[in-house]
């Protein structure tokens, strides 16, 4: 786009005085950020709306992606890269004396998602504006995020992710576009004027759901798609008469009670309350978002509903907004007065699901006690969906009773949401290649045998724009300087650098670069907690949310192994190794905290033993989120993608890590399997146990976790360190988690994530990584081939694919706005 310098400035200035009364010598940093977001925002705000306009004059075929998360990270840097004007910004604000990088610094991260999850939907978002195509996002306005982590003594403690404490310049209120969302109540029964049935709900709790515009803006192109987020208000929130009677909390007890739904990503559901809220919380974005697509339909198309899945694609990010098949069904029935048959042909047409997970206990499943209660009348539906399907089950199945319940959608008390997508969706994908094998041959093989139409591939991917352009600029100068522009839209473009991988200039430039970025790291976490690294040791990464099937154990038991070998014996010599962790853990998830909390203990006794001298330091890097990963990934030198084989569907650190020259460390597990094939094994470190070997043990039962610990005495010492008072006098602190090793806790068999198993292995290729490490220039030899073989992980590639083979949508090119 063209920019107006002198504009801008003026922009910048009104600004000011009109949002805070200052002129730019009074302003705070904070002052100075929303003035120059807001003013970005203007400049946003014309093809924002050209975009609309566009979609609306030849009506096409629209992608909405719903998720409970959108992890976007800081807004202003991203879009300034994709407007291109990013340095005509940073000119004008160097002339008016602000300093760009203070100022960037004063965006909270949107605190609307967790882990991979909510980054692959933000990546998605940006490659469908990149791409031209008509694409947008449905989530929630969470208030206060997930949380924000603090580590106190070692533990992981919870605060509120404030971000909203100020306005977000990105958001725009959409009043006028307020719906209501129901919960409760009774189901009442009638006829319509011409005969039909008709259902309606009397009594309901009423929660006004109001909608937040964000812009998607796409780079290098003209179109900005929209993401929109709702937040919960009650309609009756305040009232006046029990606040005259003094009776303070019960007259905003139902604004507090509506507010809580937007109130936390993921509030703990150890309880009933808490799986109420989260099933609420699922509902509400879902009937929102439903209702505001409808709305929108019937005002440009009227009642006739046959053309909806020609002009909605609507894909389900994991099993979080599965609820809206039935709501949709509800909507179409009960408000449209639409027969069963013409509304299922719609809803069967319209929405495409993503399995995110492997892990059974992932797949969610609703006790019918809560989701009856809450959701009269969608609990019907739901029956109604499983009437029907288990006669197309007996008739497919007439003997085999024992599938046919395992596959009811509602069965042993439970509605499993997994199987509402499967059996109502037209599509079904996985997010590797490994996972969608393993999801059509073991875990949903019995689905797989009955719709094979409907399952497919996609294999995960990230935005460049973010992840490289934007997080690590040197390396895309340096990228830029051999193989010319084009790769920023086009990945696969990186192939060409493979010829730069024996030139010793290159080789020398991307050292020096890696170094930098090293440096920047080691400056940030000497200022933000107090940690001081070494830039020149191999600072060897794992940053990903905490789960036990992720393995952060495994490398503490390593880290473990390092320093009582280090201790005990002083001709034992290694390059010096730092090792960095970034996690939170689920706020109920106990056991991943007293990981978290092993973790920080280690690393307390391992970086003030002097004997260590150097060799090892250990660094958890607190409230792990996006905009602290853009300085994570350019600094890292290996990539830990340790995950039990067969339990990560896909992963996206690992791309991330791969296109900033990280050298993967890895199972053969998720997409760790296509990294390594694009780039070659002898590029990476790959070691374990394979799913096939998992599988076998489980099948036979085979798998006894004493027999590692006898034949490997450093590793029994290890285990045993967790009890025996090394780390904890009480002797208490890390039973559960050497317990759960070596017995098996809470119905779970011993070591379930084959940590054990797996160990010896493990140390063998962190091994071959400290020896590699040794010959710098074979190092970034490798470090560069990995950058070359990176272009297959774009998410542009995946929206390609879904586009292909999902939802069929097609390009609209927006005209660029005439000044």
């Amino acid at each position: 786009m063209r920019f107006d310098a002198e504009l801008f400035r003026k922009n910048l200035a009104a600004r000011l005085r009109r949002q805070y009364g200052k002129d730019i010598s009074q302003a705070t940093n904070h002052n100075l950020f929303d003035a120059v977001s807001a003013s970005v925002q203007e400049l946003i705000i014309p093809a924002w709306m050209a975009t609309r306009r566009q979609y609306e004059k030849k009506p096409v075929k629209q992608v909405y992606y719903l998720s409970a998360e959108f992890l976007m990270g800081r807004a202003l840097s991203n879009n300034l890269l994709n407007l291109g004007i990013k340095d005509e910004v940073k000119k004008v604000l160097k002339d008016m004396d602000i300093n760009y990088d203070v100022i960037e610094d004063e965006e909270p991260d949107a605190g609307l998602g967790n882990g991979g999850l909510g980054r692959l939907a933000a990546c998605f978002l940006d490659s469908l504006a990149t791409l031209d195509y008509p694409g947008h996002g449905y989530g929630i306005r969470y208030e206060y995020g997930m949380f924000e982590q603090r580590i106190e003594k070692g533990y992981q403690v919870e605060y509120p992710d404030n971000w909203l404490k100020h306005r977000d310049p990105w958001e725009v209120k959409r009043s006028d576009l307020e719906v209501r969302v129901k919960f409760g109540g009774e189901i009442k029964y009638g006829k319509t004027p011409d005969g039909q049935d008709r259902f309606y709900i009397e009594n309901a709790e009423e929660v006004i759901a109001t909608p937040y515009d964000m812009p998607v803006v796409g780079f290098q192109t003209n179109t900005v798609n929209t993401l929109r987020l709702w937040q919960a208000s009650s309609p009756n929130g305040f009232d006046l008469q029990l606040f005259n009677e003094m009776r303070y909390n019960e007259a905003v007890f139902n604004q507090n009670n509506a507010e809580n739904i937007t109130r936390v990503l993921y509030p703990n559901d150890n309880g009933p309350q808490g799986k109420t809220l989260r099933l609420k919380q699922q509902y509400f974005f879902c009937s929102a978002s439903l209702q505001d697509l409808v709305h929108h339909y019937v005002i440009n198309y009227g009642t006739d509903f046959s053309k909806f899945p020609d002009l909605h694609a609507i894909q389900l990010n994991d099993t979080h907004p599965v609820v809206a098949i039935p709501e949709l069904m509800r909507i179409l029935m009960d408000e449209y007065s639409i027969g069963w048959d013409e509304a299922w042909n719609i809803v069967s047409k319209t929405f495409a699901y993503t399995n995110h997970t492997i892990l059974a206990e992932a797949l969610e499943k609703w006790d019918i006690s809560i989701f009856q209660n809450l959701l009269p009348r969608i609990y019907q539906i739901v029956e109604e969906i499983n009437r029907r399907f288990l006669i197309e089950l007996r008739s497919r199945y007439p003997e085999d009773y024992k599938k046919q319940n395992h596959m009811s959608i509602i069965h042993d008390g439970k509605i499993y949401m997994a199987w509402l997508a499967i059996h109502s969706c037209f599509s079904v994908n996985g997010v590797a290649s490994l996972h969608t094998q393993l999801l059509k041959e073991k875990e949903l093989k019995d689905w797989y045998e009955l719709y094979p139409q409907k399952f497919n591939n996609k294999t995960n991917g990230i935005t460049q724009r973010r992840w490289l352009c934007d997080s690590n600029p040197e390396l895309s100068k340096f990228i830029t300087k051999r193989i010319g522009h084009g790769w920023e839209k086009d990945l696969t473009k990186l192939i060409e650098l493979e010829k730069f991988c024996d030139d010793d200039e290159s080789l020398r430039e991307l050292i020096e670069i890696k170094q930098h970025n090293k440096e920047v790291l080691v400056d940030y976490l000497k200022h933000t907690q107090n940690d001081f690294l070494d830039p020149d040791s191999i600072f060897d990464v794992q940053v990903k949310r905490l789960h036990e099937y992720k393995r952060q154990l495994l490398n503490i038991f390593h880290i473990m192994y390092l320093y009582n070998r280090i201790t005990q014996d002083p001709t034992f010599d290694i390059p010096n190794r730092t090792f960095i962790f970034g996690a939170k853990s689920a706020s109920g998830y106990r056991r991943a905290k007293t990981i978290i909390k092993l973790i920080n203990t280690v690393a307390e006794r391992v970086n003030n033993d002097r004997r260590v001298g150097g060799k090892l330091r250990v660094v958890f890097v607190e409230n792990y989120r996006v905009s602290v990963a853009e300085k994570i990934f350019p600094a890292a030198d290996v990539s830990e993608q340790i995950s039990t084989a067969g339990k990560e569907a896909s992963g996206t650190s690992n791309m991330k890590f791969m296109v900033n020259g990280a050298l993967t460390l890895g199972t053969m597990d998720g997409a760790n399997i296509e990294i390594f094939e694009e780039a070659g094994k002898e590029n990476g470190f790959p070691f374990g146990l394979t799913s096939e070997d998992i599988f076998k043990m489980e099948s036979e039962h085979s798998y006894n976790p004493q027999t590692y610990l006898e034949r490997n005495p450093a590793l029994a010492k290890v285990v045993n360190q967790l009890i025996d008072g090394t780390y904890d006098p009480t002797h208490q602190l890390f039973k559960e988690i050497h317990d759960s090793l070596i017995y098996g806790v809470e119905g779970q068999r011993p070591d379930p994530y084959y940590v054990l198993a797996d160990f010896e292995l493990y140390v063998k290729a962190q091994e071959k990584v400290a020896k590699a490490y040794l010959d710098k220039k074979n190092w970034a030899k490798k470090t560069l081939h990995n950058i070359a073989h990176s272009g297959k992980f774009s998410s542009d590639r995946t929206i390609e694919d879904y586009v292909r083979d999902i939802w069929h949508i097609h390009k609209v090119e927006v005209p660029q706005i005439e000044e």
